[in-house]
């Protein structure tokens, strides 16, 4: 299987394009990164949950933080051989380097889909989304998702490893 077919990409693909929840593109870029090369800041998927955090910060009128991590994506991005087989390429780097212009002038918010060109993939994604409906979601929800989600597993994980800290 092509690395870019596999569950979490796919799902990736659905939250930027189909949905616009950049949130949900970085939890689930970060998982599948994660399970292939955790720690390997310089992987090729990282220059796509970059994409999706830039996303995130342009939409929040985060300017700095936008910029950040788009100038970082497109890095990553440029020359990321089979990490970038079944996108127009040319359109993706285009569309990165727009967003950086837009936001270095501060300009609002603009989506852009990510350029599925490959028949492969888009009928991997036409056949999850048949299997997974999306839901409606509130647009202010997916805005705002790190500071309205319920948080209450990650603090109770941060609490459990500090006792564990205390009892060593």
């Amino acid at each position: 299987m092509h690395p870019l077919q596999h569950k979490l990409f796919i799902q990736y693909l659905i939250h930027f394009n189909n949905e616009k929840d950049y949130f949900e593109c970085h939890e689930v870029g970060e998982e599948y990164w994660k399970s292939l090369a955790p720690k390997d800041k310089m992987h090729p998927l990282t220059g796509w949950i970059q994409l999706a955090v830039g996303m995130y910060h342009w939409r929040r009128s985060n300017y700095p933080g936008a910029l950040r991590s788009f100038i970082r994506s497109r890095a990553k991005l440029a020359d990321a051989g089979i990490w970038v087989e079944g996108f127009d390429h040319d359109q993706l780097i285009k569309d990165l380097n727009n967003a950086i212009a837009a936001v270095t002038e501060r300009e609002p918010f603009g989506h852009f889909d990510i350029p599925v060109d490959s028949q492969a993939l888009q009928a991997s994604i036409a056949q999850y989304m048949l299997e997974h409906p999306l839901e409606a979601q509130d647009p202010h929800y997916i805005m705002h998702k790190h500071r309205l989600r319920d948080r209450t597993s990650i603090i109770n994980l941060r609490e459990q490893r500090k006792k564990r800290n205390l009892e060593l």
